[in-house]
């Protein structure tokens, strides 16, 4: 295994166990829909509700009439087109036609509050909105042109169907800036469940050279053959290049779906023929517990493979799903908004796509080095150091705080993990949520698996309370199932059982819901608020509170 990894003789900088994959010279919608024409009358996006389809001809089409008709109303080159939309069909065609009129793609939650949306705009000094006329009211006070997507006209706003029909005649006399490979084309912004939401700023290159190493396994069989389930938020980077772009670059098909929910969710991996879906840990507890999966005769399933990300997989969960779903292969993805999309990979071309070890999120990708680094001495650590070490990946991508990106170039994750022997990495939790008990580290993610081991645990998420003798203790918010009998003391003795003294849970409180971004992320930051309010409410009879939220 040794000539698997090379760590250099100061520091230990590990690398991909595979060739280093070619970039090519070319921009994200050149690369995305590189022959696609040969593919014009496959099928690229349907809605799952609507039945609304593009095919790749329509998709190429598009993409270039909205591009034009972005240059005709005045866009430039490095100006913010923010798209406050849920998944629609349209929304990869959007997002690759700001890139190809040299725009910068910025997606924003279409659930989140008017000032928040508002905040966005004002941060990427956006030109340009594009929503539907249900979120019309969200935006339309913003004083930046608005583009409404669908049939509905309304006052002082450009229509999309209006706007590429102008499109197709328009002369050829506007401005056509060359676009760069290094050039920005993209603004996401990070989650926020930790603190301010921030903007981040990525090139053609960061996504293109992503996509290159993300698909280096994908071999010419698979091309065209797989159906993916674009369930996953598109505003996100997962969303729209981990599954729009990758699986458009491949010419698969993209099975588009706004919202979750249970029945359409199974009803649609059936239906489409859904092969690949990337989701998150609790789609997967729902897959698990919820007896509506009985309704469906999962036989005519032709589900490959899964993907989970943005949370942490309780191993428990993992053993449930496979024992439920035996012929679905489970992957953990590791990766960050900083770094284009997705970092470690669980495809290994030399042994028939086969998976990194369970609780893996997978191999080193090509072209990328990752780093341990102790976050008390700054010192770089050989494999298996657990518990004190924080990930870090050495990429191109520009970012504004030197906290995350330092003077070599290193991003810093702020992620706990280690890598073993064998070149599996392994994700333990982030630095930030690490609870500091009488100066023991507790990781909420350990927590969270033991809980959801319970029989009448249908969710949880652990943060930590401020306590004036133990620095801080871990506090349990748990979703009971509706014939659940245990109080609070009984789910923390639960946890006591099974762990040692100082990650034992000091506070549970009962709730009706966990609440989770749109990719799947526990909201820490609103959790700990919440308990923070109620701090003199746990001093309660064994510390035990319940409070239905």
């Amino acid at each position: 295994m040794e000539n698997q990894m090379q760590v250099e003789a100061e520091e230990h900088v590990f690398r991909s166990q595979f060739p280093a994959v070619p970039v090519p010279d070319m921009t994200l919608p050149e690369f995305v829909l590189h022959n696609a024409e040969l593919y014009a009358d496959k099928v690229a996006l349907v809605e799952t509700v609507t039945g609304k389809e593009y095919k790749y001809g329509e998709v190429i089409r598009d993409t270039r009439r909205f591009s034009k008709a972005l240059t005709s109303l005045g866009l430039r080159k490095g100006k913010v087109v923010v798209v406050v939309l849920p998944n629609v069909a349209e929304y990869p065609i959007i997002a690759l036609g700001i890139m190809a009129a040299g725009g910068v793609f910025s997606g924003a939650n279409p659930q989140a509050h008017a000032s928040e949306i508002k905040k966005q705009v004002e941060d990427s000094d956006a030109k340009l909105i594009v929503t539907s006329g249900s979120i019309y009211e969200k935006v339309k006070d913003l004083e930046v042109p608005v583009i409404v997507l669908g049939e509905e006209r309304i006052e002082k706003t450009i229509s999309w169907n209006d706007l590429l029909d102008a499109a197709d005649h328009a002369g050829t006399a506007a401005i056509n800036e060359t676009v760069d490979q290094n050039d920005i084309c993209a603004l996401p912004f990070s989650s926020g469940t930790t603190g301010t939401s921030k903007g981040v700023m990525l090139t053609h290159k960061n996504l293109v050279a992503n996509l290159c190493s993300t698909l280096f396994s994908v071999t010419t069989d698979l091309i065209g053959q797989v159906t993916t389930l674009g369930l996953m938020p598109f505003f996100h980077i997962y969303g729209i290049a981990g599954i729009c772009c990758a699986t458009l670059r491949n010419k698969g098909k993209v099975v588009v779906m706004g919202r979750f929910e249970l029945r359409t969710f199974l009803n649609a991996l059936i239906t489409h023929e859904v092969t690949f879906a990337p989701i998150v840990p609790p789609i997967m507890l729902a897959l698990v517990k919820n007896p509506v999966v009985g309704e469906f005769d999962l036989t005519r399933l032709k589900l490959r493979a899964i993907m989970t990300a943005a949370a942490p997989l309780a191993p428990e969960l993992l053993s449930s799903f496979e024992s439920k779903f035996p012929g679905v292969q489970v992957q953990e993805a590791y990766g960050l908004t900083e770094h284009s999309c997705i970092t470690l990979t669980h495809g290994d071309p030399r042994h028939s796509h086969g998976v990194a070890k369970k609780s893996s999120v997978g191999f080193i990708l090509p072209n990328l080095e990752i780093k341990f680094i102790d976050p008390d001495t700054g010192r770089s650590l050989p494999r298996i150091s657990l518990e004190k070490s924080v990930s870090e990946a050495n990429v191109s991508c520009k970012e504004e705080t030197d906290r995350t990106i330092d003077a070599k170039g290193w991003l810093h994750t702020g992620d706990i993990g280690y890598i073993d022997d064998d070149g599996d990495v392994f994700i333990v939790d982030r630095i930030k949520e690490l609870i500091k008990y009488k100066g023991f580290q507790v990781a909420p993610a350990e927590l969270e698996a033991i809980l959801l081991t319970h029989p009448s645990v249908e969710d949880a998420a652990v943060v930590p309370l401020p306590d004036e003798e133990a620095g801080e203790i871990p506090v349990a918010f748990v979703v009971m199932n509706k014939n659940a009998k245990e109080n609070e003391e009984d789910i923390m003795n639960f946890v006591a059982s099974n762990v040692t003294a100082y990650k034992r849970v000091r506070v549970v409180h009962f709730v009706d819901t966990i609440p989770k971004s749109p990719s799947g992320k526990i909201m820490r930051r609103y959790l700990r608020d919440m308990v923070e309010k109620r701090k003199e409410a746990n001093n309660s009879q064994s510390g035990a509170h319940c409070w239905n939220a």
